[in-house]
Order: C-alpha cells, then structure tokens, then sequence
C-alpha cells in the first residue's frame, strides 16, 4: 500500500470552484460574472502579470529611499544663521537623540525610519517572488500574515516626515532659531508612498493560487 503521503488531495480554493473573489468588498461570484453587484467593482481574476506594478511602485521606493538616508532630514538654524546652522540625516538624528539621553525616542525614529523600511523592502520582494508558487496550506496562511503585517505597518511608516513637521511648524521663533525639513523629508515621503502603493498592488489571491496538495499534519489528521 502507498504511504499516506501519496494519496494527498489538492486543496479546494475558490480558483478550482469556479469562483472570483472582488478585491473591493470580498465578495465571491461565479467566473461568468465581470462586475460584482455588491459594490460594482470590475472583477479581474487573479494574474502574476500584476506583479509589474508591485516591482515598479518597489523599485520606485527603493529608488527613492536612497537619498532619504543620504541628505539631511532637517536643518537648525539659530539667530538667522549668525550663530550656526545644522543639518543631520536620519542617522545622525537617532546619534544626536541617544547623545542627549532621549534613547526611547531614538530607538522609535531608528525602527520607524529604518528597520521598518528595509523590512518593507524586503517583504514585498519576498511576496512578489513567491508569489503563485506551490505552497502548502501552512507556507500559504504564514505568506498571508507577513502581507498583513506589512499592510498595517504602512500607516506607520511617515513618523519621521510627522516629526519634522510638527517641529518646522512650532519651532519658528524668526530671528531666534528656526527648522526647515531637508531634502530627505520629501524623498522619504515619496519612499514610503510608493513601497504602501507596491503593497496595494500585490494581489493576495496570488498566494492561494499556489495550493496544490495538502500539508503533511492536514493528511496525517485525516488519516
């Protein structure tokens, strides 16, 4: 008799059931239909072609992102520029913060403006590539957590760009001293933009399209 292994089932996904899923509302329709009559939205089955969009809106952020560590996020001057003017990246503020004692504030800027970043980065790389590939439903459900993580922790992402605004709006004392946002400020805007619209992009239904067989614990279980 063959191992139990061999007699694994495919896993039914809508896809296999003849159904679409709308990316607007969630709800299901038969293959036949083109719009969905809950919401309206065109329903388009699901496409690794769509996957251009992801890489570019992420090639544009990563793009982006480079001269948002490289030029200065912010710019002090004090007594119109008489006494002095700085200028410091995101690097040399988390430096600065932890030189002045504010160590929970740097550690909030260095992973908000950082790690999270990166972590993006490399997410949404990593999604785009396994994207549609055989999966089982274990590897499935773990690429589907990474993408809503990476989905809510976009919001969260601008706090550096919030930080300088907040300071270049209430720190305009004329002759005195003043902040103005650095070059950084608008490409880090721009970074974070792009890679939430490259995470928009990316169509989660990819993930299920890669199912065939069941995992080893579902087939044990049924045995």
């Amino acid at each position: 008799m063959k191992p139990a292994e061999e007699h694994v089932a495919p896993i039914m996904t809508s896809h296999r059931a003849g159904l679409l899923g709308c990316r607007s509302c969630g709800r299901v329709w038969p293959e036949t239909e083109s719009r969905c009559h809950r919401c309206g939205a065109s329903l388009v089955p699901p496409d690794r072609r769509s996957l251009q969009r992801v890489w570019a809106w992420w090639f544009a952020g990563l793009i982006m992102y480079l001269p948002a560590n490289i030029f200065p996020m912010m710019s002090t001057q004090t007594f119109a520029g008489l006494a002095g003017s700085s200028e410091s990246t995101i690097l040399e503020g988390v430096v600065e913060l932890i030189h002045y004692g504010n160590y929970d504030i740097a550690i909030i800027v260095f992973v908000a403006s950082i790690v999270v970043p990166i972590a993006k980065f490399v997410a949404i790389a990593w999604l785009a590539m396994v994207a549609g590939r055989p999966a089982t439903h274990d590897q499935a459900h773990t690429r589907l957590h990474i993408y809503e993580v990476v989905e809510f922790i976009g919001r969260w992402s601008m706090i550096d760009v919030f930080v300088v605004a907040i300071l270049s709006a209430l720190v305009q004392l004329g002759f005195v001293a003043s902040i103005h946002p650095g070059p950084a400020a608008v490409s880090f805007a721009l970074s974070v933009a792009f890679t939430m619209l490259s995470a928009q992009s990316f169509d989660p239904r990819l993930i299920w399209r890669g199912l065939p067989l069941r995992s080893r614990t579902d087939t044990e279980g049924q045995g």
